[in-house]
């Protein structure tokens, strides 16, 4: 049974705007926040950051970002789920190169598509020994005692 990813709509629409924005290379970042008691992997809070190859075929996450994202969960208390990142021209499913570069088999990795500007599509995978299985994203609002 695939795994239930919570995605919040505003941090959806932070993905998705950065994206557009840099809409010809691939916009890329983290994702952090708890496992749930029940199972569900919740996305507590989204990270922006440069993709330093500055492509649209490929990220590079600059290494001293991704510190100051790993100490930014540790004083906030989640821990990182995985990272996101766009495909401008491509859907939204791993790329050969995506599914040989995901090392870690607890991660959640978000990708999505800007193929069709104006119907783009997430989708969030895990992937293990070399087989990526489509996880089941839901994006849903967040409560008002949810920071």
């Amino acid at each position: 049974m695939a795994r239930t990813v919570i995605l919040y709509q505003d941090d959806y629409e932070a993905i998705l705007a950065h994206s557009r924005k840099v809409w010809n290379e691939e916009a890329c970042g983290l994702i952090a926040g708890v496992d749930r008691a029940d199972g569900v992997r919740e996305i507590r809070k989204i990270y922006i950051l440069e993709n330093k190859d500055h492509i649209n075929t490929h990220f590079t996450l600059d290494p001293h970002d991704q510190l100051k994202a790993v100490q930014d969960m540790r004083a906030n208390g989640i821990k990182p789920l995985g990272n996101w990142h766009s495909h401008p021209e491509t859907p939204s499913r791993q790329s050969e190169e995506d599914i040989r570069l995901a090392f870690d088999s607890n991660a959640s990795y978000l990708i999505l598509s800007l193929e069709d500007q104006e119907h783009p599509v997430i989708h969030s995978f895990h992937t293990q020994d070399g087989i990526s299985k489509r996880e089941d994203l839901q994006i849903v609002q967040r409560q008002a005692d949810r920071t």
